[in-house]
């Protein structure tokens, strides 16, 4: 097992691991969001979606791409720094992907 692994995760203090595990997730959220509503059908429901084979195809990657994301929120970063980067990077990014998904809707 590796020592140092662990030595790194307790340096990282509580308050930078809630704030970050929690613009990280406020970034991957908005993204679900935003993927689920770029991948639904165009002009039918989600049910008649198998009889254009355009639609079935956007429906499935969207429904995988969202599932990959679901599944990277409860993954929580190795180390301090990415931590830290996901500090910088959710208070950029986040707002800017939430007017994103404003503007789509």
């Amino acid at each position: 097992m590796n020592t140092n692994a662990n030595q790194g995760m307790t340096t990282v203090p509580l308050g930078l691991r809630i704030v970050a595990l929690a613009l990280r997730a406020a970034f991957v959220g908005v993204l679900i969001v935003l993927v689920a509503r770029v991948s639904s059908p165009l002009n039918e429901t989600i049910w008649t979606a198998y009889e254009t084979p355009g639609d079935l195809v956007r429906v499935i990657v969207g429904l995988v791409a969202c599932l990959w994301m679901l599944h990277s929120v409860f993954t929580s970063p190795k180390d301090a720094e990415a931590y830290r980067t996901w500090i910088y990077l959710g208070l950029i990014v986040t707002p800017l992907a939430l007017a994103s998904v404003i503007v789509l809707w």
